[in-house]
């Protein structure tokens, strides 16, 4: 036989491709506490994109990509008028839900944000609803997309756990693409076998670089990298329904597949079975709209902020000890371009609390920055450690900490005592304390875009697990048009 050939002989699909398929089309989610945490999760993440609509930056990027287009029974987008295809509609969903980086994270070997997927999950559901509404059929209600979005977070969250996309250079809404493609394929009526075949695509794509997310080249894409992931979800999910084939040896395929030519030969396969537990143990940002590694730090920072406010210009210097994941991606000196290098710079993160008692979307933006050159002074003081312990528990299964202390010393030779804060409280450690800052922080985002009656009866129904999962999707997303 020749040697120079290549043989054409198609395998079955790849072993992974074929567990995410069987547990989106197959497994019966039964966790109480996965529905109840899905709950919180979609209200966090609707109240993320309100505020995050006060921001023309965020707001210029949104609807038609043809002005005046109309899309009957078009997928709505929350906080908005729009009515627009359901690529697009996950788009701008997606957009919102990330732009303020304020949404739900999960931390493993990679790092992520598992609700990003809501943008097209909820744009989906919507369109789905209104469809069948029109066709004299029931719409899906909200326990599908709370459904869907504890699936889209397990698949996001499991393939965390063991593969640092990262280390490679690949961000990490490759993982938004493929979850997104798996639920939603499935939602929009897919057999097994075609969201096998989507799977294929997803991971086809070649997928993003992290460039955005770091110096020097740190911008706002990464504000909207999760929308456009979600979005491609659906794009693809539409591709295999009309009849489009797939690739059943995508990632195993010998130099041309995912694992030789993007992943160093790796193979990649899930960590554990697949059902709830990464919607179980998922972290909220409550408190800060900060990169989640620094969340712990802002809080100490805020700690120290009453022994140091009146003393800002006695600083000597600010020893932080940290973990390793934080100083890969958010630890940076020199000048500060725009308000996403701001909110991925712990030195920045820091110095902010420690000067004002308090860290908000708006302190990332240039008019606050040009009006503050403390900030920059205080930065220059920082030095950063990284702590053995700190990087060895972020990792460990049974703690997942997001470790971060902080020190201030004075010109005078005394100094601060060093606080050290391990679980920041949206921490599956701190949910009694943390959920009802998390309720707090819906109403007061919903209040940026309703009038105080639709705040009400938006948060009461959100606040009512039974009623809530009976609601017909579409009557829900009437509740959040404007």
């Amino acid at each position: 036989m020749s040697s120079n050939v290549d043989i054409n002989e198609r395998s079955a699909p790849d072993t992974l491709l074929v567990e995410i398929a069987d547990y989106v089309c197959e497994t019966q989610i039964n966790s109480p506490t996965a529905y109840t945490t899905a709950r919180h999760c979609l209200m966090d993440t609707l109240g993320c994109g309100l505020l995050a609509l006060r921001f023309p930056e965020c707001s210029k990027l949104l609807g038609p990509i043809v002005e005046g287009t109309i899309v009957p029974h078009g997928a709505r987008v929350p906080g908005t008028s729009f009515r627009l295809d359901p690529v697009k509609a996950a788009w701008d969903i997606g957009c919102i839900i990330r732009w303020l980086d304020f949404n739900d994270t999960w931390l493993a070997a990679e790092w992520g944000h598992p609700s990003d997927n809501l943008g097209g999950i909820l744009a989906v559901a919507d369109y789905i609803s209104q469809q069948r509404i029109s066709q004299g059929q029931a719409p899906l209600t909200m326990h599908d997309v709370l459904t869907a979005m504890i699936k889209a977070h397990e698949i996001q969250g499991v393939l965390a756990l063991n593969h640092s996309f990262n280390r490679v250079g690949l961000d990490h809404v490759l993982l938004v693409k493929v979850a997104s493609t798996a639920v939603i394929t499935h939602m929009l009526g897919g057999t097994r076998e075609q969201v096998i075949d989507a799977l294929s695509h997803a991971w086809l794509d070649g997928q993003a670089l992290r460039t955005y997310r770091h110096a020097p080249n740190a911008g706002s894409r990464k504000s909207w990298a999760a929308g456009d992931a979600t979005s491609r979800a659906v794009r693809l999910a539409d591709i295999v329904l009309r009849g489009e084939m797939g690739y059943p040896s995508v990632l195993s395929a010998p130099k041309w597949g995912f694992q030789d030519v993007l992943f160093k030969g790796e193979p990649l396969q899930l960590a554990q079975p697949l059902h709830s537990y990464v919607m179980e143990n998922v972290l909220f940002k409550i408190s800060f709209p900060a990169e989640f590694h620094a969340q712990t730090a802002v809080e100490a920072a805020l700690k120290l902020h009453p022994h140091v406010k009146h003393r800002i210009n006695d600083i000597e210097k600010i020893v932080i000890h940290t973990h390793e994941s934080a100083i890969r991606i958010i630890s940076k000196m020199g000048p500060l371009n725009n308000p996403a290098d701001r909110d991925h710079c712990l030195q920045y993160m820091i110095a902010v609390p420690l000067i004002t008692g308090s860290l908000q979307a708006e302190h990332y933006e240039d008019s606050f920055h040009n009006a503050h050159p403390e900030i920059d002074k205080l930065r220059q003081k920082m030095a950063i450690i990284e702590d053995q312990r700190f990087s060895r528990e972020y990792l460990e299964a049974d703690k997942r900490s997001i470790a971060n202390a902080v020190q201030v010393f004075f010109t005078d030779g005394s100094a601060t005592e060093q606080i050290t804060v391990e679980y920041p409280i949206g921490h599956q450690r701190r949910r009694k304390e943390g959920i009802p800052l998390l309720e707090e922080k819906f109403r007061e985002n919903l209040a940026t875009r309703f009038p105080k009656m639709r705040v009400k009866k938006i948060y009461d129904l959100c606040n009512d697990q039974q009623q809530l999962e009976r609601t017909p999707v579409n009557t829900f997303m009437d509740l959040l048009m404007i």
